[in-house]
């Protein structure tokens, strides 16, 4: 279930809460491992947000990008900013680059999650009760999937990505099958 309308166009809805999982792939990065996290921007708390059963930790992460143009044909190429301020992410790509050379990442899958404070699991607020809604782990607004594409910038403060759209990555066409008279007898029919 989406998040309905009129929820979104109250006077003063539920804080928007944004929350982003990184999926890594076991053929490429050696480990099949999601981390969960959220930037904790949109909601005064001090640590994790639990949504859907999931944990997703508070961590210095800023996304940007993400705005569709409908004058350009373009897909948005979002850029994830990871702090990198205790070598962690330095860590991970030199383990992950063991398995692949010169990976970083790359191939990733970066998942963007947006719902509201209200639907959020009991377990964020005091007494376990949500005092703002009833939790539902299916109200959420449709997850935007990107592919982290190429490291831009590793320093000691952060690591930055461009992320790319499933069909923007390198080899990939669309649509997979090819469409011949054979399969599709209506397919070059002309009347």
């Amino acid at each position: 279930m989406a998040i309905p309308v009129s929820e979104l166009q109250k006077v003063s809805p539920s804080s928007l809460i944004e929350l982003f999982t990184l999926s890594l792939d076991a053929t490429l990065h050696g480990s099949s491992t999601v981390y969960r996290f959220h930037s904790g921007a949109n909601l005064n708390t001090f640590g994790a947000v639990v949504w859907a059963g999931n944990t997703y930790s508070k961590f210095p992460v800023e996304v940007t990008g993400f705005e569709f143009n409908g004058s350009s044909t373009t897909l948005p190429r979002p850029k994830l900013r990871i702090s990198n301020m205790l070598s962690t992410f330095t860590a991970l790509l030199l383990d992950i680059n063991q398995t692949t050379p010169g990976n970083d990442l790359n191939g990733a899958k970066l998942t963007r999650i947006r719902t509201l404070a209200r639907y959020l699991d009991n377990a964020n607020f005091p007494n376990n009760t949500n005092n703002l809604g009833t939790p539902d782990p299916t109200a959420a607004m449709p997850e935007e999937i990107y592919y982290l594409d190429r490291k831009t910038v590793e320093n000691r403060n952060m690591v930055e990505w461009e992320c790319v759209a499933a069909f923007d990555l390198v080899n990939v066409k669309v649509p997979k099958r090819i469409c011949t008279r054979d399969i599709f007898p209506g397919i070059g029919t002309f009347v």
